[in-house]
């Protein structure tokens, strides 16, 4: 079957409205929770959360449903995804659980759901669940006496800190570094600041004062233009700017200037070939990765696998070529010698390790290559399907006619929103503009 609750990135959806109900929630729950039920050993079951009001809605919910098949457990809190991820592992639960919408606004809110291994869950796995939401989980319900029990871990942000901090090699410190770090009003809100302090740096933080409403707004990762103005404010060395869960990482140099994942990839890449720690002969980036960065590691000898758009895509491919590094324009880093997926604190300190070594301004460590140049709209489409009207594919087939062998066009729809990507890359900065503007202009009217 189809899977027509999970996307890209776990179930997601507007708070309160399908999918993303408590009833649906407990469904998924119970369902996960009977398909990971192996074995006849006491089950348990960690789920985090970001700052959205509605986690306090979704988070008794999951933990009814879980508790009702039989399941322990664990609730952590606000906890950055990687944290939930790192703790499943830990705790050797079967299954972890956050809740959030990542870089989605407060009203928007999803449900990831990581394996015993710490990994997102396969497409395969997901249609299984699904079968068993519509067949019915009736039949999965635990008797009276085997039901589960549910406690909060309190020392759970102490653990994923010291497990942030023993990334960083032992032999560096921060002192003598300015960073202002942006914590999107998110789940990192308490732990980003505290790991850089404790490295040595001098912190200035902002976006940490979340109150239900306010994550993602106008700040993290998809807005950094305030972490930008603090960079030069107070004279920082460095900006970083995690997303609402803290997956996700973009940075700024002293000079306000902003360093996307691409860069950092091509940064991390070129630090752990020379240290002879890199696997797999390259690194795995999307379908959305820049044409420089595939240059930059052609020249150094390396290959760029493109995967399809989404961290889960990008390890799966990183397991299957054995690499250990990959990552998205967007900011997810995936270095899987310390975590199993995306983690912006993990990435951020690893950037700051060659800063530190290096000795020179962050403007003339981090731009590694130089961009083609590369143009990204998003068309919000409703229930209608324009790609498939033959004014939408005319409009397609003439941009990639005029871009030639010299770029590339990319067309697909967003996993995670109800909209529409539109991306050309190339050598001519004005032909790519055209040719995303023709295609936007037709798909805006044909979805009306």
């Amino acid at each position: 079957m189809a899977r027509k609750l999970f996307g890209t990135d776990g179930v997601r959806g507007k708070a309160n409205r399908e999918p993303i109900t408590p009833e649906t929630v407990l469904a998924v729950a119970m369902a996960a929770g009977a398909q990971f039920t192996r074995g006849d050993h006491r089950h348990l079951v960690v789920i985090g959360k970001d700052t959205r009001l509605s986690g306090y809605m979704l988070e008794p919910a999951l933990t009814a449903g879980f508790v009702s098949v039989g399941m322990d457990v664990v609730l952590l809190g606000p906890l950055p995804t990687p944290a939930v991820a790192m703790l499943t592992r830990s705790l050797r639960a079967d299954l972890g659980v956050m809740i959030s919408a990542s870089h989605n606004p407060y009203a928007d809110n999803g449900i990831k759901i990581f394996g015993p291994d710490g990994h997102k869950l396969s497409d395969e796995v997901e249609r299984a669940i699904e079968a068993r939401i519509v067949k019915g989980v009736s039949d999965d319900l635990a008797p009276s006496a085997e039901l589960g029990r549910a406690r909060r871990l309190d020392d759970a942000l102490g653990r994923y800190i010291e497990f942030v901090k023993s990334t960083f090699p032992r032999q560096l410190r921060l002192e003598g570094l300015k960073i202002v770090v942006d914590c999107a009003n998110g789940a990192a809100y308490k732990v980003a600041p505290k790991v850089l302090y404790e490295l040595g740096a001098d912190v200035v933080e902002i976006a940490v004062g979340p109150d239900g409403f306010n994550i993602n707004r106008d700040c993290g990762a998809t807005a950094p233009r305030h972490m930008q103005e603090a960079v030069i404010l107070h004279c920082a060395d460095l900006g970083l700017a995690l997303d609402g869960d803290a997956d996700r990482l973009i940075l700024s140099d002293e000079t306000g200037r902003l360093v996307d994942g691409d860069q950092l990839l091509a940064l991390v890449a070129r630090s752990w070939q020379q240290s002879g720690r890199l696997a797999g002969n390259g690194i795995v980036g999307t379908v959305m990765s820049n044409l420089g960065l595939q240059r930059q590691l052609e020249a150094l000898g390396l290959d760029l696998v493109r995967a399809p758009v989404g961290d889960r895509y990008v390890v799966e491919h990183m397991r299957k070529l054995g690499c250990n590094v990959g990552g998205e324009q967007s900011g997810h880093i995936v270095l899987s010698d310390y975590s199993t997926t995306g983690d912006g604190l993990i990435a951020a300190l690893q950037v700051l390790a060659v800063l530190v070594e290096a000795r020179r301004p962050a403007s003339k460590v981090l731009q590694v290559f130089q961009p083609l140049p590369q143009l990204l709209r998003n068309v919000r489409v409703g229930k209608t399907a324009p790609l498939e009207d033959s004014r939408v594919r005319s409009a397609i087939d003439e941009g990639e006619a005029a871009l030639g062998g010299q770029g590339r066009l990319l067309i697909r729809k967003s996993g995670t929103e109800p909209v529409i990507r539109v991306m050309a890359e190339g050598e001519d900065e004005q032909l790519v503009g055209r040719v995303v503007k023709g295609i936007v202009e037709t798909i805006e009217r044909v979805a009306g």
